[in-house]
C-alpha cells in the first residue's frame, strides 16, 4: 500500500514531466508523498467578501465579486503591461499585469462576473491589485478548496514558469483526490486512540483543505506529534540499542589521585552544580554501559575542572584519558590550566597538536603506548592512526559542534574491543528542545552557576553618537590595568568589506589610542602571525585587541575586562553570548559594550535588548532559537541536524516534543526492539522514514 504514495510526481494529473523537472529542482519534490508532505505556511479565510468602497492599501488581502468594463495594454517590449477596470456596485479598481499578457487578453471576458483576489496596493491615488487570481463563481464551486486556502512557499524560478501557490494548491487538490483510502496509518491503533489523535489520512486532508479552525488545529497536532515522535523513537531506540551492545569500563574506585587533588589541590570550593554533574558522571562510569554524556555550560562555568576530576576518576581505575580540542590555542590552553592543576601531583600531562616537532610527537607516541603517559590533550592530531593508546578510558570532546561525525568516531577505535566513555563539552548554549533531538542520545549535565568571586558582566548597548563617551570609558578602565577586546563582525558574503571595516576600524582605533598598544587578528592571517598576535595580547605587551570573531572559541585573559562588539545588529545572539563570555574572566568587574546604528530591525532590537537584560545562556539560547530557527543555530548547521522538519518547530513545539519523547521513552522500555504485535507498525515506519536515515549512534 504504502508503494502508492513512491509514484513519481510526473504521473500526477495535471504536472506531466517539465513541472515535475521544476518541482525536483526548486523543492525537491519527486513523488506523491513529498508532494503531500508539503505543507502550507499559512491560510487565508476565503468566505469573506468584500465591497470595493470599503478596500484601502493596508490590508493584507482582499476578495471581491465584480465585472471588468474596460481592458487597455500600455507601455512595450519588457515594460508592457495589461490594465483592466474592475467594478462592483460600489465603486472600480485597477487589475495589473505584467506577465501572461496576451493570455489574459485572449481569456478574460468583459462584463462578466469574476471573483477577483489579491493585494491591494496604491499607486497614483488609486487603488489597484497585480496579478490578481480570477475564477468565475462555476469555477469556484467546481473546486471545493476547503474554507481556508493554504499558502505554500515558492521560489522566483517557479513563479516565472506559471508555478505559482495556486497552482500547488491545485495540485494537493487532484493529489488528495487520487489517494483516497490509500493512505495507510503509521502509528498503532491503541495509541491513536489513547492520545485521540486524528486519523493520518483525516489530517494530512485538513492540513491542505480544512473545512473549520478546529479541524485545521487537530491536523497539525497529529502532523507535528508523529513528526517528533518517530524522530526521538529513533534515538531513543539507539540508545536503548547502544546501551544493550556496548560494555563499558568500569570505574569502581574512588582512589588516591581523585582523594589527593580534592583535599589538597583543588583551587576552589567546587559550584552545587559542579558537584552534582560529577556525581552524575560517577554514577554513569560506575556502571558496565559506555557513559555518553553531554555537559553545557557557560564559558567560565568549570567545566575543564568537572572534566579534569573525570580523568584522575579514570586514572585511579587503571585508564588513559585525551582531551580533544578544535583549535591548537584552545587545546594549549586546556594544556596550561590542567598542567596548573596538576602542578605537584607527579602525573604526566602531553600536548599534541599539529605544530608539535617530530622528536616530542615520538615520545608522545611511545609515553603513550607504554601507559606512561595518563592523560593527553591535543587537536585532530589525536585521531592519527600511529596514536595508540596502552588502555584508553576515556574521551572528553571540546566544542563538540566543530568536529565531525567520522573523527569523533575515529576515537571510539582506539580500543579493540570496549569503546571509551564520551564526555561532550560544550559552552554554547542549547535550548531544551533542541538537546532533545540533535544530542537526544547522549545524557545531559548542565553547570548552571559560575565559581564564586566571579561579578556578572554588565551589558550596554550604545548608538553611535555615544562613540565619544565609549573611548573615555576605555581609557579610563585601561588606565585601571585592564584590556579591550574590539571585535567587528566577519561574514563570508561581504567579507572583502567586512576586512576594510576591520581595518579602518584599526586605523581609526590607532588614532583615538596613540598612547597604547594594539594588536589586530583576523582568520584571513597566516597562523603562525595570527598566534604571535594573541600571545603579544595574552602576556599584556598589548592593551587593545582588534579582532574578527576568530576569537569566539578561544583565548582566555583574565586580565581582558572589556568587549566591545562593533555591528552588534549583525550577530547572532549566540555568537553575542559566546563573545562576551571570553571577558569576566578575572575578579574585576567586566563589561561588554554593544555599538550599533539607529537602523534596527524588530529581530535586531529583541536580540539587543536580550543580551543587555540577562546573562543567563539558556535563556538566550531560548530566546534565540525562537528568532532564528534551530538550523541556523551556532553549531547545529554545521553537525547536520540529521533531521528536516516539515511542519514541527522546536522553537514553539516544545510540548508536543516532550509529550513525543515520553510516549517514545515509555515504548521502548516496554519492547526495546519492537517487537511486540502491537509495535510492528512503528517498526516499519520507522524503517522505511527517510528522514531520519540519519546514523545517530555516531552523532558522540
Amino acid at each position: 500500500m504504502p508503494v502508492f504514495l513512491d509514484q513519481e510526481i510526473k504521473f500526477l494529473p495535471g504536472v506531466g514531466p517539465q513541472r515535475a523537472e521544476i518541482l525536483k529542482k526548486e523543492l525537491k519534490i519527486t513523488t506523491f508523498r513529498d508532494l503531500i508532505y508539503y505543507y502550507p505556511y499559512k491560510y487565508i479565510d476565503r468566505t469573506r467578501f468584500y465591497k470595493i468602497s470599503e478596500i484601502h492599501s493596508q490590508m493584507p488581502y482582499i476578495q471581491v465579486k465584480g465585472v471588468i468594463r474596460a481592458m487597455e495594454t500600455v507601455g512595450t517590449g519588457n515594460k508592457q503591461r495589461l490594465n483592466a477596470r474592475f467594478y462592483d456596485e460600489t465603486g472600480s479598481i485597477e487589475l495589473t499585469w505584467f506577465r501572461a499578457i496576451k493570455w489574459q487578453k485572449e481569456n478574460l471576458k468583459l462584463n462578466k462576473e469574476y471573483i477577483v483576489f489579491g493585494k491591494p496596493t496604491e499607486f497614483g491615488g488609486k487603488i489597484s491589485v497585480v496579478h490578481p487570481e480570477l475564477e468565475t463563481e462555476e469555477e469556484k464551486l467546481l473546486q471545493p478548496s476547503g474554507l481556508f486556502q493554504g499558502y505554500y512557499n515558492t521560489t522566483e524560478n517557479m513563479k516565472k514558469k506559471y508555478l505559482t501557490s495556486k497552482t500547488i494548491h491545485k495540485m494537493q487538490l487532484t493529489l488528495l483526490n487520487v489517494v483516497k483510502g490509500k493512505i495507510p496509518e503509521t502509528l498503532p491503533k491503541e495509541l491513536v486512540a489513547r492520545l485521540k489523535l486524528m486519523s493520518l489520512e483525516a489530517a494530512l486532508t485538513n492540513i491542505h483543505k480544512p473545512e473549520t479552525t478546529v479541524e485545521l488545529k487537530k491536523a497539525t497536532f497529529r502532523l507535528k506529534f508523529e513528526e517528533l515522535f518517530f524522530i526521538q523513537l529513533k534515538i531513543l531506540a539507539l540508545k536503548h540499542n547502544r546501551n544493550q551492545k556496548f560494555k563499558g569500563f568500569r570505574f569502581e574506585h574512588v582512589g588516591y589521585n581523585f582523594n589527593k587533588f580534592y583535599s589538597d589541590f583543588l583551587p576552589f570550593e567546587l559550584t552545587n552544580a559542579q558537584k552534582k554533574v560529577i556525581k552524575e558522571i560517577r554514577r554513569d562510569v560506575n556502571q558496565h554501559t559506555q557513559m555518553n554524556r553531554l555537559l553545557q555550560g557557560d564559558v567560565g562555568s568549570g567545566k575543564t575542572l568537572v572534566a579534569l576530576m573525570t580523568m584522575l576518576l579514570a586514572m585511579d581505575n587503571g585508564f588513559q584519558s585525551c582531551l580533544m580540542a578544535p583549535t591548537e590555542i584552545l587545546a594549549q590552553q586546556h594544556f596550561q590550566s590542567i598542567s596548573r592543576f596538576l602542578n605537584g601531583m607527579n602525573i604526566k600531562v602531553g600536548l599534541l597538536t599539529g605544530s608539535t616537532k617530530v622528536s616530542e610527537r615520538r615520545e608522545i607516541h611511545e609515553a603513550l603506548q607504554s601507559g606512561e603517559m595518563q592523560i593527553i590533550i591535543g587537536t585532530h592530531a589525536l585521531i592519527e592512526d600511529a596514536v595508540m593508546f596502552d588502555k584508553l578510558g576515556l574521551v572528553v570532546i571540546d566544542e563538540q559542534h566543530r568536529f565531525g561525525v567520522a573523527q569523533r568516531a575515529k576515537l571510539w577505535q582506539k580500543n579493540e574491543l570496549i569503546p571509551p566513555h564520551i564526555l561532550v563539552m560544550t559552552a554554547t548554549p542549547i535550548p531544551r528542545t533542541l538537546a532533545m533531538t540533535v544530542y537526544g542520545d547522549l545524557d545531559v549535565s548542565v553547570i548552571d552557576e559560575l565559581p564564586p568571586g566571579r561579578k556578572p558582566i554588565q551589558t550596554m548597548h550604545f548608538y553611535e553618537n555615544r562613540r565619544k563617551q565609549v573611548n573615555n570609558f576605555l581609557k579610563q578602565q585601561i588606565d585601571k590595568g585592564t584590556q579591550v577586546y574590539i571585535v567587528y563582525p566577519l561574514i563570508s558574503e561581504s567579507e572583502k568589506m567586512d576586512l576594510k571595516n576591520l581595518e579602518e576600524g584599526y586605523r581609526h582605533i590607532s588614532e583615538s589610542f596613540p598612547e597604547f598598544k594594539i594588536s589586530m587578528v583576523h582568520g584571513k592571517m597566516k597562523p603562525a602571525v595570527k598566534e604571535n598576535a594573541m600571545q603579544h595580547f595574552k602576556n599584556g605587551e598589548s592593551q587593545i585587541m582588534v579582532a574578527t570573531t576568530v576569537i569566539e572559541v578561544g583565548v582566555d585573559v583574565p586580565n581582558a575586562s572589556v568587549m566591545v562588539i562593533e555591528s552588534a545588529e549583525r550577530f547572532g545572539l549566540s555568537q553575542l553570548h559566546q563573545l562576551r563570555g571570553r571577558v569576566g574572566r578575572g575578579a574585576e568587574q567586566s563589561y561588554c559594550i554593544l555599538m550599533s546604528s539607529y537602523k534596527l530591525s524588530n529581530e535586531s532590537r529583541k536580540r539587543l535588548e536580550t543580551m543587555v537584560r540577562t546573562n543567563d545562556g539558556f535563556e538566550i539560547a531560548e530566546v534565540d532559537m525562537k528568532l532564528r530557527g534551530p538550523g541556523d543555530l551556532e553549531g547545529t548547521a554545521q553537525s547536520g541536524m540529521g533531521f528536516d522538519l516539515k511542519i514541527a518547530n522546536l522553537g514553539k513545539d516544545g510540548e508536543i516534543l516532550q509529550m513525543a519523547r515520553n510516549v517514545a521513552n515509555d515504548i521502548l522500555d516496554d519492547d526495546p526492539f519492537l517487537q511486540k504485535e502491537n509495535n510492528r507498525l512503528l517498526l516499519q515506519s520507522l524503517l522505511s522514514n527517510k528522514e531520519t536515515e540519519f546514523d545517530w549512534s555516531s552523532i558522540s
